[in-house]
């Protein structure tokens, strides 16, 4: 066969490209390695994945192609981010000491901060600067090893505003070269206005913003901010009906602050992803892994809190819930590396080495809805990856914060700008 691109010296190649989608239970820490690896790219797709001794018989460069010997790295299938508010404008450094002084995220709302800040700023801010604010943040993802991420609207709170969040998506996408999925999230918090306005700001979104996005498939996914002083469980429901019923998948945030009955709707209404999760119980638990849905767990976003809780990493394994992993990259949790994402998972939510690199890739696709292109390397996929120069994948979270030597979205190299 013919490639544009051939990389040798691959020390220890993760593939998780062996096993069901997604991983769970013992799959969960398959990383289907090969030692001695080689990968040829072809039109921006794998087109061999194998031993380098393999390689050097089956495989001609094209003419013009060029052969790379990354000198024994680590490599693993581009990182897939389940879980991130990207499209914003400004910041929340402020807010920084109140929160260490003990200020919640639902304290902050209530003073007409938090959230309603970034709305305001969001709200007033051109395409242009959202655009460029975004891409910077996209371009620093990818550097470290992103390639695909889920974007989900919300700080707009409004019919018109939501749906131009979801139309700088496939914009942002084009700028970037990374594969964006959008989700709509109106249900995100409530407008700013007195507490009878909100059964309209509800009607709205039932019977005008839904319809529209699914009209127009500017979302993937409708996602509901379930939680106490946000979105009940009666209201949660009526709006991921609707959504389902037109066509849309379903995620839902879940049990963040307290337990809300959350996990147990997401269970009966068989969600694709139910996320955050951090107050879910063992009976939580065994209903999303009887229904087979999918827990995204953002492991940094507890440290970024101050709150002192941890992702139950080990106790969605343990009871066989597949795993995905998120940043949750916002104003109130500004992380931009999955790397570091990782790390976290192994340390505070207790995944292993192999299961944190499984959640961040394959099942992170999965929970996003592109399995069939993202999160494995394998022949026929998009040419996604990251090397780093370290001798096993497993040393990619042992070493906190590791940054890729080599980064590919769709056999191109992405490099510092």
């Amino acid at each position: 066969m013919k490639a544009e691109l051939i990389l040798g010296g691959i020390g220890d190649l993760a593939t998780v490209a062996r096993g069901p989608v997604p991983r769970v239970g013992d799959c969960a820490a398959d990383l289907a390695r090969i030692d001695g690896a080689a990968l040829a790219i072809d039109g921006g797709r794998f087109v061999f994945v194998g031993t380098a001794r393999r390689a050097r018989r089956e495989v001609t460069l094209r003419s013009g192609g060029r052969a790379l010997d990354l000198g024994g790295a680590a490599v693993v299938p581009g990182f897939v981010d389940a879980h991130t508010h990207l499209l914003f404008a400004g910041d929340r450094a402020d807010e920084l000491a109140d929160r260490v002084h003990g200020a919640t995220y639902r304290e902050l709302a209530r003073r007409g901060g938090g959230i309603y800040s970034t709305v305001r700023r969001t709200r007033h801010a051109s395409d242009a600067r959202l655009l460029s604010e975004a891409g910077a943040r996209l371009g620093r993802m990818a550097l470290n090893g992103t390639t695909t991420v889920e974007v989900k609207s919300g700080y707009a709170l409004d019919h018109g505003g939501e749906l131009r969040l979801l139309l700088l998506v496939p914009r942002l996408a084009r700028r970037s070269g990374m594969r964006l999925v959008p989700t709509y999230l109106g249900a995100h918090a409530y407008p700013p206005g007195p507490p009878g306005s909100r059964p309209r700001y509800v009607r709205s979104i039932l019977e005008r913003t839904l319809p529209a996005v699914a009209r127009a498939r500017l979302a993937k996914f409708c996602d509901v901010f379930c939680e106490p002083g946000f979105f009940d469980l009666a209201t949660s429901e009526r709006i991921l009906r609707r959504a389902a019923s037109l066509g849309l998948g379903l995620k839902i945030h879940a049990e963040e602050f307290v337990r809300s009955g959350g996990a147990a709707l997401a269970t009966r209404l068989r969600v694709r992803s139910a996320e955050h999760l951090l107050e879910a119980s063992p009976r939580d638990r065994a209903g999303l892994a009887r229904a087979k849905v999918i827990a995204v767990l953002l492991p940094l976003t507890p440290l970024t809190s101050t709150q002192g809780a941890r992702s139950p990493g080990r106790e969605m394994v343990d009871a066989r819930v597949p795993v995905a992993l998120g940043s949750d990259l916002s104003p109130n949790s500004w992380v931009e590396s999955m790397p570091l994402v990782i790390a976290h998972a192994v340390y505070s939510a207790r995944l292993t080495p192999s299961e944190s690199i499984v959640a961040a890739t394959v099942n992170a696709a999965y929970a996003i809805g592109v399995a069939d292109t993202a999160g494995t390397i394998s022949v026929g996929r998009s040419a996604d990856l990251a090397a780093f120069d370290l001798d096993s994948v497993e040393k990619i979270p042992y070493r906190i914060g590791a940054v890729p030597s080599h980064v590919y979205r769709r056999g191109i190299r992405i490099s510092p700008s």
